[in-house]
């Protein structure tokens, strides 16, 4: 495949999961939302479905990583590492476009949600903290962009995300790749799902399982340009543990492939 065709496979199959994945944190989130309220379950399968749709859609352009984290599994394992930045630029971008493209699916809820006095307070409630008190904390929305630990300890949660990368990626690289190995065919597709499923069901709890660099990233760039009213910070302090783990997570998946199942 070319490099052209792994970018805009990329960009197009990161957009698609983005889209699918933060819309049902949307749905579940926002004031006026049908979906509201939904809950956990709802968000872990939406996710999936996210993913086997994003797969299927790009697999046969770029092989559908998604994810810097396959894509650098996938180089640790081959030794190749020619198309890495490329698939790498692809997914950023794919991930701000899905970010922005739910910021229009669901941009009356957004500003229902974030004028409501119930939930940002009354006129002048922001003006109350500091700027930089502002923008280190976790806005109202920015669970809909990203992710966040529920007790925040660095060490735990950099763990957190690395074992759940690590089991997304050893899945992929055992049982989901096409026969060229550079990404998903059609039942590895369904597999990683599955699997996406699981992690969340069992590993997602402590901070939301980004298993994906540019899915935290992307979305959260995004949430700190939009101009939402009222959208609170977009907790950079904790923005390199859902970019860091993943990628570690991968790294560590790939080695013990290579030593155990190559």
């Amino acid at each position: 495949m070319s490099s052209s065709d792994i970018f805009i496979g990329e960009t197009i199959g990161t957009a698609i999961l983005i889209l699918l994945g933060g819309g049902v944190c949307a749905a579940v989130t926002l004031k006026a939302s049908k979906a509201r309220n939904a809950g956990w379950v709802a968000i872990i399968f939406g996710w999936a479905f996210a993913v086997l749709t994003a797969a299927y859609t790009t697999g046969p352009i770029s092989g559908a990583h998604l994810n810097p984290a396959v894509t650098v599994g996938i180089a640790i394992k081959d030794g190749d590492w020619d198309n890495v930045p490329v698939y790498f630029a692809g997914q950023i971008l794919g991930a701000m476009i899905g970010a922005v493209l739910v910021w229009i699916t669901y941009y009356g809820q957004f500003q229902a949600h974030l004028t409501d006095r119930e939930i940002v307070g009354g006129p002048g409630a922001q003006d109350t903290k500091s700027v930089e008190a502002q923008e280190a904390e976790a806005g109202p929305v920015l669970g809909i962009f990203s992710t966040g630990p529920e007790i925040r300890n660095a060490v735990q949660n950099l763990a957190t995300e690395i074992i759940g990368t690590f089991v997304l990626v050893i899945a992929i690289l055992t049982q989901g790749l096409n026969d060229s190995g550079k990404g998903l065919g059609p039942l590895g597709a369904l597999i990683t799902a599955l699997v996406v499923a699981g992690i969340g069901l069992s590993l997602g709890g402590p901070t939301g399982y980004a298993i994906n660099p540019v899915r935290d990233l992307g979305p959260r760039i995004v949430h700190a340009l939009l101009p939402l009213p009222n959208k609170g910070g977009s907790d950079w302090g904790y923005a390199w543990v859902p970019v860091v783990g993943p990628l570690i997570g991968g790294a560590i998946a790939a080695g013990l492939y290579n030593v155990a199942f190559a």
